[in-house]
């Protein structure tokens, strides 16, 4: 069997900054009330959830997807899954959900991911040689061997604008936008849909008003005289992010619209250079399914920094700041909203079934209009999917 897979329900949290809104929510109070949702959104199929699969980063290890799907009552018989692609876990998630329901192995998968910064434990490693009882922080996974480039992302945002020519200003303007598209969208009641309130919250925490001048007094983050700075790089934060993945067999008979997944592809590049990856996954993915980018209406890729959002949109031929402000990123995105790491994957898809299907009866893109979805991944990965309206 090959059947094609669909996601035909999306939804995600309110995103907090790490330490803040939800600062005492574990992942499992997170995910579990967007799980519970999405579930109940595609209840009228009739047919059970086969599996929840989750990404997760920094969590307290263990099968956190089975957690999560319990927290949820899913029941005791729908398992779970734990995926870790660092900052592509979401959308490593959903492909590996499409994956099994094209392959004939499920009929309804829960796919996504959670991140809760402010819950994740402190880590800490033994000294060689020295006994159990002597041990150093542990701050994190390295993301590459010893013997090959394994930046921070801060320092490898800055790296990368360096590298390809993106300056500050650009940056801050950059900023500027997807707060003030953020802002509008929250306005316009673009994000109502989507959101599941938790702890009486529905709006996500950061989004707010940012003035040049403002951002142009920042010092810089990472290196001394550098150009990337807290204000134009997406905060740690706390989120989650779930779809319903089925096969075209089950929305057909259903009528439901949905976006249909044509591909998807993970690339390796330059660890030194990790904000670089979604340019060859976007490739990839275009190379397999013989789509022109310009064909794409809508284009959502994580917003880690302003940096690198820029680079890769110049090496693709977008100019969010200019002609494609309306395709790329157009309600703003993880530099506004917040990147909850191994959830954010997950919530760009989200973010391209509002978009695309709309928020209400009749408001959507016509069939065979198509949404990309990328993100930049520690340790020189990207990894893209594109979709069609169905």
């Amino acid at each position: 069997m090959d059947e094609r897979a669909v996601v035909v329900a999306a939804r995600r949290t309110p995103i907090g900054t790490a330490g803040h809104a939800f600062r005492t929510l574990t992942a499992e109070r997170l995910a579990a009330p967007v799980i519970e949702a999405v579930a109940r959104d595609v209840a009228h199929l009739g047919v059970p959830v086969d599996d929840v699969v989750l990404g997760n980063c920094t969590g307290p290890g263990g099968n956190l997807a089975r957690v999560c799907a319990l927290a949820a009552g899913m029941g005791h018989e729908v398992p779970g899954v734990t995926v870790d692609r660092q900052c592509g876990s979401g959308l490593a998630a959903i492909l590996l959900a499409a994956q099994t329901v094209r392959c004939g192995d499920a009929d309804l998968v829960v796919a996504g991911g959670v991140e809760s910064a402010s819950t994740a434990p402190l880590r800490a490693r033994r000294v060689p040689g020295a006994g159990q009882e002597a041990a150093v922080p542990y701050e994190r996974a390295p993301f590459a061997p010893e013997g090959h480039p394994d930046p921070d992302m801060g320092p490898a945002a800055e790296a990368l604008a360096a590298a390809r020519g993106v300056t500050r200003q650009r940056q801050d303007a950059y900023a500027c936008r997807s707060h003030a598209r953020a802002l509008a969208a929250r306005e316009a009641g673009r994000f109502a849909r989507e959101i599941v309130p938790i702890d009486g919250r529905s709006d996500d925490q950061r989004p707010r008003v940012l003035r040049p001048e403002s951002l142009a007094r920042l010092p810089a983050a990472f290196v001394p005289g550098g150009t990337v700075t807290a204000g134009n790089s997406s905060p740690v934060s706390d989120g989650a992010a779930a779809v319903a993945v089925v096969p075209e067999r089950l929305r057909a008979a259903a009528g439901l619209p949905g976006l249909r997944l044509l591909a998807g592809a993970v690339a390796g590049c330059d660890p030194a250079l990790p904000g670089w990856g979604p340019v060859p996954a976007v490739r990839r993915v275009l190379g397999r399914t013989g789509v022109d980018l310009q064909d794409v209406a809508v284009v959502e890729i994580v917003e880690a920094f302003a940096a690198q959002v820029l680079a890769v949109t110049d090496a693709l031929g977008l100019d969010p700041l200019g002609a494609d402000a309306d395709r790329v990123c157009a309600d703003g995105g993880a530099l506004a909203l917040g990147h909850p790491w191994g959830a954010s994957g997950a919530v760009v898809v989200t973010r391209l079934f509002s978009r695309l299907l709309g928020t209400g009866a009749g408001d959507g893109s016509p069939p065979g209009t198509l949404g990309l979805a990328a993100v930049a991944v520690g340790g020189g990965l990207g990894i893209a999917a594109l979709f069609e309206v169905v």
